[in-house]
């Protein structure tokens, strides 16, 4: 049995790196520490040493770099009230500042995110910039959500007056994007949009953050339905959408697009169905043994492409056969033909332009409107994306079951996608999105007040659309999750994972209550998944044994005890549950402090290697 005492540390980036730098060059460590002079000789010819060379930096990397690699004490705090079919919903709604949230999501989803979408701030001036404190990013959030400063929120538009105007936005999203990078799974690809003010910045960004090999694609969505004459240069109807995969294997999911489905004919009835001219017949690499010439009928010479064909001389002669390939008419070039019936789908295209497929930020208003006919969220969010360029997205690049992350959320259009997606094909996607609950900028009426928070707003209107997407599809729609669970950033409920290092007097003597006052068992068991790295949607049952109140998560992985005098009953009555859901694998957790005595402990302990259990937690 592996006994453990569980902190409240998330994952140590920084440290991780190093171990694993360890398993790949043992050799260039000493006492623990790299020598930098030997891992350079490892290195060989990979090393640029040269004080010119290509990079991209600005003020404040450094530190940034750090911050994404800082452990989190805070946690996520569930919030049933606001939640959505909480029992079995596999959905996430997580208010709080998105970088500490990726943070405490490293366990629980590292390499499990098949798809990440966001719209960040696009820098223009007026938009927001979140002013991470590096020194202590929950009290940061705290204080620009207003629960700690009178004063309100801090949070500030960064505009062009400001010297480090592109600096700060590079600060913010530099160690998001980090973070990001690790929830990926290996087939995972983000979708970033944005405008031209940060475009040729976010480019380089990412090609360092997720890999210069990683870039799939830069679409251009045409986001504007109606050109503004009023423009000083060019009227600017669109916004880029950068696409990196976790590897550069990646593929997008091909389509039936009708459209492209037109540029297939049959003017010949070739018994192979409709057909289209202009595929490539050239080898994309240079192949010296299929560089040869082709006579043709007429004695005319083909020479070969430069790399040379992509076929050998055999096959060639085979496909002309079977009318694959022919000559053109004047006998100088080879056509190759290509049948719609044996194409799997069609490509996507980087350019979308058809508001039928994508549509335009102004059909995103009228969506908003729709849902919110009392309140002007118009004004709020004033280049919203539609769902259709999200369900666009959803369609390339996720399956059935994917876990899709949107840390940007706003008006929560990616959730309200995920959900009609799901109800067009019959999928089982789940969306997580976080979002800084920011108080919105326009309006307070009395009536509505609630609702000029971004995050009231999202979570409403994930509430409405999921019941309008129900009543459109009946009974399509009977199991379709439209639920979601709130959670919220806050301190450490645990107190000895948030010392009070000024006053350790205090500390210590608060340590006979382990929680925070005010904090619920719930918000713990919640932390310890957390921390502990399980899925935040799994099933959390409470029942009592010998008059102890235990919580079996996932059907019996983790079992929790945090109440005090825990007796051998207790352990022996875990085991009979344990046997009765049959898990895989099972581990116990109780309070360091919940023991009447150390031997009381070391028999529990005992009951439960005998009973099978793997792992024994105490905090």
């Amino acid at each position: 049995m592996i006994e453990t005492n569980l902190n409240g540390k998330t994952p140590d980036i920084a440290e991780e790196n190093i171990q694993k730098l360890k398993q790949i060059f043992p050799d260039v460590f000493t006492e623990d520490k790299v020598d930098f002079e030997k891992l350079q000789q490892v290195l060989g010819n990979y090393v640029e040493d040269s004080n010119e060379r290509y990079n991209f930096t600005w003020n404040g990397k450094g530190r940034a770099l750090r911050l994404s690699q800082t452990p989190s004490m805070g946690t996520l705090r569930p919030c049933k009230e606001e939640s959505k079919d909480w029992d079995t919903t596999q959905n996430l709604y997580i208010e709080g500042d998105n970088l500490e949230v990726l943070k405490l999501l490293q366990k629980s989803y590292h390499g499990k995110v098949k798809l990440v979408f966001i719209d960040p701030p696009y820098n223009t001036g007026g938009d927001f910039v979140y002013p991470d404190n590096f020194v202590d990013s929950i009290e940061n959030y705290k204080r620009i959500t207003g629960q700690v400063d009178t004063e309100g929120r801090n949070i500030s538009s960064n505009s062009e007056a400001n010297g480090r105007y592109h600096t700060d936005w590079l600060n913010m999203m530099y160690p998001r994007l980090r973070l990001a990078r690790n929830l990926l799974s290996d087939d995972g690809v983000i979708f970033i949009s944005i405008d031209d003010n940060e475009h040729a910045n976010l480019k380089l960004l990412c090609d360092e953050v997720l890999g210069a090999n990683n870039f799939i694609g830069d679409i251009v969505w045409r986001s504007s339905d109606n050109s503004n004459n009023n423009a000083l240069t060019f009227s600017e109807d669109h916004n880029y959408i950068l696409v990196y995969a976790k590897n550069p294997d990646w593929k997008p999911n091909f389509l039936n697009n009708e459209s492209k489905r037109q540029h297939f004919k049959n003017p010949d009835n070739d018994p192979r169905g409709p057909w289209f001219d202009g595929n490539p017949v050239n080898n994309p690499g240079l192949r010296p043994n299929l560089q040869f010439d082709i006579t043709t009928p007429s004695g005319k010479i083909i020479k070969h492409p430069p790399n040379g064909w992509r076929w050998s001389k055999e096959t060639i002669e085979e496909k002309m056969k079977t009318g694959e390939l022919r000559f053109s008419e004047d006998e100088t070039r080879l056509i190759r033909r290509t049948y719609l019936n044996e194409m799997e789908g069609l490509p996507p295209s980087s350019l979308c332009i058809d508001f039928e497929i994508t549509g335009h930020t102004r059909r995103a208003k009228y969506e908003l409107k729709d849902l919110f006919p009392e309140v002007p969220v118009t004004s709020l969010f004033s280049t919203p994306k539609p769902t259709l360029l999200i369900k666009y997205i959803l369609t390339i690049a996720s399956n059935d079951n994917a876990i899709v992350l949107d840390f940007f959320s706003g008006s929560a259009t990616t959730a309200d996608a995920v959900m009609q997606q799901n109800a067009d094909d019959g999928g089982n996607r789940k969306f997580i999105m976080v979002q800084l609950p920011e108080p919105c900028e326009n309006g307070n009426d009395e009536t509505t007040d609630k609702l000029f928070n971004i995050c009231e707003i999202g979570k409403e209107r994930i509430r409405r659309a999921g019941e309008k997407i129900k009543q459109e599809k009946g009974l399509e729609a009977q199991n379709l999750d439209i639920g979601f669970k709130v959670l919220k950033l806050d301190t450490s409920n645990i107190r000895k994972w948030q010392p009070d290092y000024d006053n350790l007097e205090q500390t210590l003597l608060d340590h006979i209550d382990n929680y925070v006052d005010g904090r619920t068992e719930l918000d713990v068991v919640y932390e310890i998944m957390l921390k502990y790295g399980l899925d935040l949607t799994y099933p959390v049952d409470a029942f009592t044994i010998a008059q102890k109140k235990v919580y079996s998560i996932g059907f019996g992985m983790l079992m929790i005890c945090l109440d005090d005098e825990i007796t051998t009953e207790v352990a022996k009555g875990i085991l009979a549950q344990v046997k009765e859901l049959a898990p895989e694998s099972t581990r116990v957790l109780f309070k360091d402090n919940g023991f009447k005595s150390d031997s009381n402990k070391t028999n529990i302990k005992e009951i439960l290697k005998c009973g099978g259990i793997e792992e024994f937690i105490t905090l």
